[in-house]
């Protein structure tokens, strides 16, 4: 199963996407939201992470939502299936459990 990026990760990946369609530079965006340029790019690689108003600053200096900053670009499609394939799996787990548990019973 493909690990799933942190919070950190993908926060840093919509940060760097988001800045670009605006068409800001690292220098750019961090004036517009006053933190340093340096703080910025620790941000985009995911070494640093903001505090709530540092969020907020961010998000308004690129005139979009907070949450924005967090989603996770899955198709519904993609979505459905990772939950049936995590559904499917939990079910087996639970049917071997059982089985285990009735034959330790009944040996």
């Amino acid at each position: 199963m493909k690990k799933m990026a942190s919070i950190r990760e993908i926060f840093a990946k919509n940060l760097r996407e988001n800045r670009r369609k605006c068409g800001f530079s690292q220098e750019k965006l961090a004036e517009k939201a006053g933190i340093s340029t340096q703080y910025l790019a620790m941000m985009e690689i995911a070494r640093k992470f903001p505090t709530a108003e540092v969020l907020e600053h961010i998000a308004e200096a690129m005139n979009i939502k907070v949450y924005e900053l967090f989603l996770i670009d899955h198709s519904p499609r993609e979505e459905l299936e990772t939950l049936r394939r995590d559904i499917i799996n939990e079910m087996k787990q639970t049917f071997c459990d059982i089985i285990e548990q009735t034959l330790k019973k009944n040996p």
